[in-house]
C-alpha cells in the first residue's frame, strides 16, 4: 500500500509507513466515492461544444431525412411536430426500416423514427451520459430543453473530448 504521505510503496496491511512513520491504519480500507466528481467526468455536456441539432417535421418525408443526413454528413436528424420534440431518426433506423423496403408512395418520418427517446439536459454530466449510452446500448442523445431539441450528444463526442482533455 502506498503511503498519503511520503509514497513509499508499503506492504499490504502494514499500520505504519517503513519510511516516513506516518500511520497507515485504515488507509487500506475501501471508501465509498461519495465524494468523486472527477475531472472530466464531473464536466457539465456543455463542455462537449453543443451545437444545434438538424431537427425535421414529423410530416416530411424520409427521404429528405436520409437526404439531410448525407448532405451534412450526420448519423441522426432529430424529429419534431410544431417545434416540439417527439423523436430521433438515425443512421441505423435508417438501414432497419428503410433499405430495402418499397417506396409506395410518401413515408413520413413520423412513423419510421424512434419515438419518445431516452434524452438529457445540457446541464448534466459527462458521466451521466456515458451511463445512459451504455445502458440503452445509445450512441445518439438528444439534449431537450422545456420539450424543444437543444443538440445532440454522440459517443463520439464523448470519446474525442476525454481524449483531448487527458492528452
Amino acid at each position: 500500500m502506498r503511503c498519503p504521505t511520503c509514497g513509499f510503496e508499503n506492504l499490504l496491511g502494514s499500520d505504519v509507513c517503513d519510511n516516513c512513520g506516518s500511520d497507515l491504519a485504515g488507509h487500506d480500507t475501501p471508501q465509498a466515492a461519495i465524494t468523486f466528481r472527477g475531472q472530466l467526468l464531473g464536466e457539465h455536456l456543455d463542455r462537449l461544444g453543443i451545437t444545434p441539432p438538424e431537427t425535421i417535421d414529423a410530416g416530411a418525408d424520409v427521404d429528405e431525412a436520409i437526404r439531410r443526413m448525407h448532405d451534412k454528413g450526420i448519423d441522426c436528424v432529430l424529429v419534431t411536430d410544431q417545434g416540439r420534440f417527439v423523436g430521433i431518426f438515425t443512421d441505423r433506423d435508417a438501414v432497419l426500416k428503410v433499405a430495402g423496403a418499397p417506396a409506395d408512395g410518401s413515408r413520413p418520418i413520423g412513423t419510421l423514427m424512434t419515438p419518445d427517446p431516452v434524452v438529457l439536459r445540457h446541464d448534466e454530466t459527462i458521466a451521466v451520459a456515458i451511463n445512459k449510452m451504455a445502458v440503452g446500448g445509445f450512441r445518439h442523445i438528444p439534449i431537450v430543453e422545456d420539450g424543444r431539441p437543444m443538440g445532440v450528444i454522440t459517443a463520439r463526442d464523448v470519446f474525442h473530448h476525454l481524449v483531448d482533455s487527458l492528452g
